[in-house]
């Protein structure tokens, strides 16, 4: 089966980049690499999700010159998708959840 509303799958077209759009996707793919590069001495136990989200929050905007993009998405309220462990889903940053 599939999804109500949505097509199958054989019936769904794969929309095809332009080189910019690739050329963009591979920007935004080393940009995000820095930034694991520079939050990686940081996840050490005790501490915060929000810690590391206000890390990454502020190297992206005050290092790269970018804007974060998860920020207002849909609501979003942070910068990171973290959660300790071996939790399944991304959480909200949080001053309560320590790794």
């Amino acid at each position: 089966g599939h999804r109500a509303g949505r097509a199958p799958m054989s019936q769904r077209s794969i929309k095809i980049r332009s080189p910019e759009e690739v050329a963009k996707a591979r920007h935004a793919g080393h940009l995000i690499a820095e930034v694991l590069a520079m939050l990686k001495p940081h996840v050490v136990p005790g501490v915060t999700t929000e810690d590391l989200d206000r890390l990454c929050h502020d190297y992206i905007v005050d290092t790269l010159k970018c804007t974060p993009s998860n920020v207002g998405y849909h609501g979003y309220p942070k910068t990171a998708c973290i959660s300790p462990n071996h939790v399944v889903c991304h959480g909200i940053p949080s001053k309560d959840k320590k790794l």
